[in-house]
This record gives structure tokens, sequence and C-alpha cells, in this order.
């Protein structure tokens, strides 16, 4: 059976860390692109980070470079997400996925995500103080 399941959100204070794992059976993660993704109530999903299968490329827009780090313990069949300095802004339901087949990390990343293969349940993340 492939699932993805996340672990690790909570809640955290303004400027404070967390690491976000997300535990892949059924499949090789190894052969698959790699994405977290976030949404905030009443906004749409965005992808906020994603890495490739194959030349080690990543992407992380904006909002979240210099603070959030995408890898992938392929042996572990888990990939992670580390956040720092964490912001309110930051809260949300924080999904991984996996793409078999991408053009560029950046288009992974994007909206409408018809690439991608499979999706996490989600894990909830508050920044609060």
């Amino acid at each position: 059976q492939v699932q993805l399941v996340e672990s690790g959100g909570g809640l955290v204070h303004p400027g404070g860390s967390l690491r976000l794992s997300c535990e892949a059976s059924g499949f090789r993660l190894d052969y698959y692109a790699i994405g977290w993704f976030r949404q905030a109530p009443g906004k749409e999903r965005e992808g906020v980070s994603c890495a490739s299968s194959s030349d080690g490329s990543t992407y992380y827009p904006n909002s979240v470079k210099g603070r959030f780090t995408i890898s992938r313990d392929n042996a572990k069949n888990t990939m992670y997400l580390q956040m720092n300095s964490l912001q309110p802004e930051d809260t949300a339901i924080y999904y991984c996925a996996v793409d078999l087949k991408i053009t560029t990390v950046q288009a992974m990343c994007a909206p409408p995500y018809y690439g991608i293969d499979y999706w996490g349940k989600g894990t909830l993340v508050t920044v609060s103080s």
C-alpha cells in the first residue's frame, strides 16, 4: 500500500525551529522528486520546497528561502523539512508529496500540481507566542 505519513508538526514560538518528517511506504522514495507544500486557512496550497531525485537541484520560494531546508534519507525511505526562524505566517498544514517525472523543481512546486503522484495527509504547524 502506497503511503506518505508526515510527523513532527506542533506548536512553536516565533523564532523557533521544527523538523518535519515524511515516511514513504509501498514505493522507493529515491526514484521520486520530493516536495513540501503548505496550506493556511483561507489560502491556496503553496509549494515551499521541492528537490530533484537525480541532479540535486532544489527550489524554495522567497518566503522561506534561507530558513527551510529539504532533505531525504533514501535508506530510511524518508524525507525531511527543517524549518528555522519560524514566524506566525508559517502557520499552516504541511503536506509532503512526490512526483516521479518532473520538468523542473520549480514547476513541481507551482500550482496546479497535476504531476504529483502521491500526497501525505498533512501535519499542522502552529507558530504562536
